[in-house]
Formats: structure tokens, C-alpha cells, sequence
């Protein structure tokens, strides 16, 4: 796997790091402090780089060193299931199996996050589609020395639904990162695989001042392209290296370079743009689990020829964009509340090409009663394809929300109800251009248990 590359990379980081710290002469008794004690606390790394989704769980769910598991069985109507037929959208039922299990481990130096949940779907009338799937993921993230930590993740899909999750509520999860893969544009039901993947190091070598880099990556396959006419395969690599300045307890800035390699496979030849960016961003952390994100700066974009169908490839481009954006997220108690927006150029998703994209994602999850709880959320992404033509142009827009009630019956099972509406207006893209609107109503029962690793 492309990630393995990266790990090795950043991994002969490591003993440099740590003899940089050996090697330092004993400090002089620091002086009496004034002010607010905060350069003895660990830096936090800020949202614009830290490559991680924001958590969707309350604080006070929140545990460590269990093992879980359990099984989920979902059914669910979608008034638009494999695009239009003779101009009509065609209606299907699904019903979904999944059992999963994850650990979730904790030691001093150490916090793993492993989910594993395979399962079948099938349709009652597209019953060629019916499948098993597969969902993994795993977060990792290390302590080398006292001020060196190490992460990755990696999750992998394979469906022929984007929203047949274990977790229902985890497809509408936020990030606050500069850097992300495009999954803003979703086809009906298909064969479909996604995989993504980040790894990074952050050192903190002073006080108040921390370092890091990392890399990530974004595959997307549809094995039979019959199902998708208008959408292609994709790929992306990226980099990033950043500097980051603790100016007070809440306050955080810093300076970040970014290069992007955004590939996509239309029936003939290949698309590539590379990009490379210098961000600034801001972090206001008024509390511990509440944080506020902006950044900004220049984006070069140097995109290569670019095919459109049978016709002649368009010619190479380079051009200057502006890039910015910026994210919110609170966790507390009873409430986990996310809101990023985001304009950049990014891999198209399944479109032709790279895109000029901005995008706005936003989720709710409160906590009603000591067994219900509800989960909103939504999602608005423009896609400009770069260097499109007049004759083949996937410019368009996505915009989706989903709400779901849960409610807790006795101690391990769960009932979960939900309604998705997915709107996709994209000009030439066969798949969606005749029926652009989805509508989905889902209901999942669940039994869920938790045993204490180690007690």
C-alpha cells in the first residue's frame, strides 16, 4: 500500500528526532514564571493539520481499553437506487447485515482504535447487485519520546451503497483539515471501493513551538463502469509539512506547505494536476474540547492535459488560487457540534479532473434523554472541473442531509431511525443528469456489547 512508503519515510524521522533531544545540554534553572502556566502543558496539534476527523461522540461516552462488538441489521427504501430507467428513477428495498467488532486500547504511550464490521446486502428487485461488504479502520497514534508522536489511519470500504456503514452517523462526520479527499459525488447503487489513508509525526521541540509532516491518500474504484456512465476512477497522494507557535494558553498559529498530486482515469489516457500551497492558520482553543479554525494562503496548480472523451486533449495550465477555509468544534457533555468550510483544489471524486471545490460540512449530535439521542447533519460541495470545455463540462453542485433518531432499549440494543435527502446537479454526468434527487428512509436495529480489556 501506497501508506507503507510514507510510514517508512516518516518513520527514519524518528531516531534523528530523538537524539536531536539527547544530544541538548542540560537546561539552566528556568526562571520564577509570570503569567499563565501554560508552556509546561503538551501542544496540541491544530485541526488545519492534524489530518483527523472531529469526534462524534459526547465526552461523556467517551471510554478506552474496551473490547466491542456486536451486529446491525438495516433496511432501507431509496426512491432512487440505480439511476433512471426510460427517464423514471427506479425505487429499491435493501436490508443489511453487519456484525463488528473493535477494540479500542489505551497505554501510556500508546492509543489504538481497531473496527472490523464485513457483512451482505441485498435488493428485492436489483438483485444483481446484492454483495458482501467490507468495512475496516484503524487509528494509531504512538508516543516515541515525551514530545515526538507518530499517527496514522487508514479506513476501507467496499459496498454498493456509500451510506451502508456500521455506523450510520459516522457517514456524516467532519474534518477540519486543508488537505481532504472529494467524496461529495455519490452514484446510485454500484460496486464501489474507497479507500483512504494518513500517517504523521509531530515533534514538540520547545516550549511553546512543534514541527511535524505528514502524508495521505485517497483511492476510488468502480469495478464495472457500465453502472456509473460520467464517472471515472481517482487517486491522490499529498504532503504536508508545518510549523506551529503556541502565542498563549488558547491561542495557536502557524505556517503549513502542502503538495498534491490529483490523478483521475477517464476511458482514455490519464489526468494529472499537481499543486503545491503555503497556508497560514489560526487555532483559538477557549476550552479543552472546543476549538476554532481558519487558514489561508496561495495555491499554484499546474494541470497537465486533460482528455475529454474521444475528443483532442485539452492543452497544460497553470494558474495561482486563492485558498481558505475553517472549522469549529465543540464536545461537550450531552452535545458534539462540528461546521467546516473549505475552498480548494481537490481530486474530482469520480469526476474527469481535479475540481475547484467549495465545500460546507456541518453535524449535531445531542443527547435527548438518558436513552435518546438524534444526529443531524448536511453537506454543500461545488465542484468546478479545471480546464473543462465547453462541450464536456461536469461543473455542478452536491447538497445532502441526514437526520437519525436512536433510542437505547435495556442495556445492549439499539433502534435507530433515519431520512438522507441527496440532491446532485452535474450537466453531463449520465449517471446523475435524468434523476438528481435521492431520497432514503432507513431503520436499524442493533445489540451492542463492551468487556474491559485486561479486568
Amino acid at each position: 500500500m501506497k501508506i507503507l512508503n510514507v510510514c517508512f519515510g516518516l518513520l527514519l524521522l524518528c531516531p534523528a528526532l530523538l537524539r536531536a533531544q539527547s544530544d541538548k545540554a542540560p537546561a539552566d534553572p528556568a526562571p520564577a514564571a509570570v503569567g499563565p502556566q501554560y508552556s509546561s502543558d503538551p501542544m496540541l496539534t491544530p485541526p488545519p493539520v492534524s489530518g483527523q476527523a472531529f469526534p462524534t461522540a459526547f465526552s461523556s461516552e467517551e471510554r478506552s481499553n474496551y473490547l466491542r462488538g456486536g451486529a446491525a441489521l438495516t433496511a432501507a427504501y431509496s426512491d432512487n437506487a440505480v439511476g433512471s430507467l426510460n427517464g423514471t428513477p427506479v425505487s429499491d428495498v435493501s436490508y443489511s447485515v453487519a456484525p463488528f467488532v473493535t477494540i479500542d486500547e489505551t497505554t501510556p504511550r500508546m492509543h489504538a482504535l481497531v473496527t472490523y464490521a464485513p457483512g451482505f446486502t441485498f435488493y428485492q428487485r436489483t438483485t444483481g447487485l446484492n454483495e458482501a461488504d467490507e468495512n475496516a479502520s484503524i487509528n494509531l497514534a504512538y508516543r516515541l519520546s515525551p514530545h515526538v508522536t507518530i499517527s496514522g489511519r487508514d479506513g476501507f470500504q467496499k459496498s454498493s451503497n456509500v451510506f451502508n456503514q456500521p455506523d450510520l452517523a459516522s457517514a456524516i462526520a467532519v474534518s477540519g483539515g486543508a488537505q481532504e479527499g472529494n467524496f461529495s459525488v455519490i452514484a446510485p447503487i454500484s460496486d464501489r471501493l474507497s479507500n483512504t489513508g494518513n500517517v504523521g509525526i509531530t515533534a514538540q521541540f520547545a516550549a511553546n513551538g512543534m514541527v511535524g509532516a505528514s502524508g495521505t491518500f485517497v483511492n476510488l474504484h468502480y469495478p464495472d463502469q457500465a453502472q456509473v456512465p460520467g464517472l471515472f476512477d481517482s487517486s491522490s497522494q499529498a504532503g504536508t509539512a508545518f510549523y506551529s507557535q503556541r502565542i498563549s494558553q488558547i491561542h495557536y498559529v502557524g505556517v503549513s506547505y502542502q503538495y498534491q498530486r490529483l490523478l483521475s482515469y477517464p476511458t482514455e489516457g490519464q489526468n494529472e494536476t499537481q499543486t503545491q500551497a503555503v497556508l497560514f492558520f489560526y487555532t483559538l482553543y477557549p476550552a479543552s474540547r472546543f476549538s476554532i479554525s481558519v487558514f489561508g494562503g496561495p495555491q499554484y496548480a499546474d494541470v497537465g492535459p486533460q482528455y475529454f472523451a474521444s475528443a483532442i486533449p485539452s492543452a497544460s495550465a497553470h494558474s495561482w488560487n486563492p485558498a481558505a477555509g475553517g472549522s469549529l468544534n465543540w464536545q461537550g457533555r450531552l452535545t458534539a457540534l462540528a461546521f467546516s468550510y473549505a475552498h480548494v483544489i481537490a481530486n474530482g471524486g469520480g469526476l474527469i479532473g481535479a475540481v475547484k471545490m467549495d465545500s460546507a460540512n456541518a453535524s449535531l449530535h445531542q443527547q435527548l434523554t438518558r436513552r435518546l439521542s438524534a444526529t443531524v447533519g448536511g453537506g454543500y460541495a461545488q465542484n468546478d472541473v479545471l480546464t473543462a470545455t465547453p462541450l464536456f463540462s461536469e461543473n455542478g453542485h452536491t447538497v445532502s442531509g441526514t437526520a437519525i433518531l436512536q433510542q437505547m432499549f435495556r442495556q445492549h440494543w439499539n433502534l435507530q431511525l433515519g431520512y438522507t435527502r441527496l440532491h446532485e446537479d452535474y450537466g453531463t454526468v449520465a449517471v446523475l443528469a435524468q434523476t438528481p434527487n435521492t431520497n432514503r428512509e432507513f431503520i436499524s436495529i442493533s445489540y451492542q456489547f463492551a468487556r474491559p480489556l485486561g479486568r
